[in-house]
């Protein structure tokens, strides 16, 4: 979890570690999914915010841990995907633009080490 929703969130978590942080107001237990819509929404309306869902949410979350450079074998822990092939498939798009990048921080990597070493520059023919 991020540092800053647990620093917001830690103090009202239930005190028992297998309590449901969500329960359910209607029966007790886990929430369905028309009650998680409704509560969703109306947590959305009542701090003025109209338009987000819990799947555009999820998404998000998604594309901003892929960009914060995430590996994809934990972005697919993260969303319970079956498969890290699944992750891909439906993220891989966000790492199109990181081409460039990939060719800096190579050439970085290979400046940095000695391998540039083994290879000198033709030297100039001496005149005289």
């Amino acid at each position: 979890m991020p540092q800053p929703v647990w620093e917001r969130l830690s103090a009202e978590l239930p005190d028992d570690p297998n309590a449901l942080v969500f329960g359910s107001r209607i029966n007790g237990g886990y929430l369905s999914v028309d009650e998680y819509r409704w509560r969703f929404d109306k947590a959305c309306a009542d701090v003025g915010i109209d338009g987000p869902t819990p799947h555009g949410l999820r998404h998000t979350c998604a594309s901003l841990a892929i960009s914060a450079g995430a590996n994809v074998k934990v972005v697919q822990r993260l969303l319970g995907h079956a498969t890290a092939a699944m992750t891909l498939d439906r993220y891989g798009h966000l790492s199109d633009d990181d081409l460039a990048g990939v060719a800096d921080a190579l050439g970085k990597a290979i400046d940095a080490t000695a391998v540039s070493l083994r290879y000198n520059e033709p030297s100039e023919p001496e005149h005289g």
